[in-house]
């Protein structure tokens, strides 16, 4: 591509040469041949060889115009292809000239491109790792996935069967619950189960259908609460259910008669409880009891049963307060047992206490007879070490004197003095032990003039 511009050039400023070349050679040679036939020797009249020559050199300049005229049309058109060529030569040195920005630039940006792709590739490299791990733990997933769509299928027909064996348990268990004899045990082990739950002991902190003296006749609570105090306080856990029961059966989203019959119901429910306060506020059982508080306890064995009813008579729990009957729920009961659980402990802890002050007068007192023991052995080492040195100054002043002079024969033999004591027994600085000592010295001072 870079030699064409070059021959173009050189075509350029070799076409005249040439043809200049053609025409003098031309030139040259017409003018040999008049040379030589002048040259040659002959006969003829000059006449008629100027004419002859004349004629040859018109001949000459004829063909010599003619070629010139025809070498000048070839000169015009090749200078013609000339500038035609050089005006495509320039062209075409524009496009090379384009072409080789555009390649230049081509190849810059095939170099950013490349550079970019191998620094985007670089970075991406984590990625990469990471995709190829994600991939691994998606791989994973899937099969746990499997294998978890089985186990929970299983799980679901295992739910399934359980949900009907719980259906077929809750129809027996509420047909169970109409039985008058059946709700009333279910509602006393309830009771029972609560009771036992917040710590209390039956025949300690409880009684279970305890006989009692109320209002003149035989009365039978379900349980007898003992506070403490000597205190008690009677619970009743018999409810109405029946209509409960009926209006569960219904769904809570139905229309039209269903919805009407499950209201109906409800308010019966309310207003069975409502009957069921007045017959137990009727038989009185805080007056059989000694020091209770004068209300009895309507033990409730479902938060549901209460609420139900409170939802249909919101005057229900003031009625019974009017009538001396606490509605207790399973939570708040709960909360009464534990209070009451509570108190006895306070009370045990009290009576320990009570026994640990009498143990500590009782360990004070010992301890001040102990602190006259020691203050009296204290005065006999101390006696005992006044004697001690008696008898040691009377052995070194008295008696080895006289020892000496009997061994005076034999110097090197040195009876040594005996060592005295110099160190007296501590005495007790206590402010207790002491007052103790003082006291017990001064009531046996009292005492020496009685004995």
């Amino acid at each position: 591509m870079s030699d064409a511009p070059a021959t173009l050039l050189a075509m350029d400023f070799l076409l005249p040469l040439l043809v200049g070349a053609l025409l003098g050679l031309l030139l040259g040679l017409a003018v040999g041949l008049l040379v030589a036939r002048r040259a040659r020797p002959t006969t003829e009249d000059p006449a008629v060889v100027e004419a002859r020559h004349q004629a040859l050199l018109a001949e000459v300049r004829a063909e010599e115009a003619a070629h010139r005229a025809a070498l000048t049309a070839e000169l015009s058109g090749l200078q013609a292809t000339a500038s035609a060529l050089r005006e495509q030569l320039a062209q075409q040195q524009e496009q090379y000239r384009e072409l080789l920005d555009r390649q230049r630039v081509e190849q810059q940006a095939q170099a950013e491109r490349e550079r970019a792709e191998s620094r985007v590739l670089q970075q991406l490299t984590p990625v990469q790792e990471m995709l190829r791990s994600m991939q691994a733990k998606v791989t994973e997933l899937e099969t746990q996935r499997s294998q978890q769509h089985g186990e929970l299928s299983q799980q679901l027909r295992q739910a399934t069967e359980a949900e009907e064996r719980l259906r077929a348990t809750a129809e027996s268990l509420a047909s169970a619950l109409r039985n008058n004899a059946t709700r009333g045990v279910w509602g006393e082990t309830q009771l029972r189960t609560l009771v036992e739950s917040a710590g209390l002991l039956n025949r300690v902190d409880f009684f279970l259908q305890e006989s009692i003296e109320a209002d003149g006749a035989a009365r039978r609570p379900d349980m007898v609460l003992r506070l403490p105090g000597g205190k008690s306080i009677a619970v009743d856990a018999k409810v109405p259910y029946n209509s409960y029961i009926e209006a569960s059966a219904i769904p809570a989203t139905a229309t039209g008669e269903e919805e009407a019959r499950r209201s109906a119901l409800l308010a019966e429910h309310a207003k069975r409880i409502k009957a069921h306060v007045d017959a137990l506020a009727a038989k009185h059982y805080f007056t059989g009891l000694e020091a209770s508080p004068e209300f009895t306890i309507a033990f409730i064995p479902n938060e549901p049963l209460l609420a139900a009813a409170l939802e249909k008579d919101p005057t229900l729990l003031e009625y019974a307060f009017s009538k001396r009957i606490a509605l207790a729920s399973p939570v708040s009961f709960w909360a009464v047992l534990k209070t009451v659980a509570f108190t006895w402990q306070q009370e045990v802890l009290t009576d320990e206490a009570k026994l640990l002050f009498d143990l500590s007068k009782e360990l004070y007192t010992r301890v001040a007879k102990l602190a006259e023991h020691a203050d009296a052995l204290g005065g006999a080492i101390e006696r005992s070490v006044k004697a001690y040195n008696q008898f040691a100054s009377s052995l070194e002043s008295r008696v080895l004197v006289t020892a000496r002079r009997l061994d005076g024969l034999d110097e090197s033999k040195v009876i040594a003095a005996p060592r005295t004591i110099d160190e007296q027994p501590k005495q007790l600085t206590a402010p207790e032990l002491t007052e103790s000592i003082i006291s017990g010295s001064i009531s046996e001072e009292g005492s020496e003039p009685a004995a």
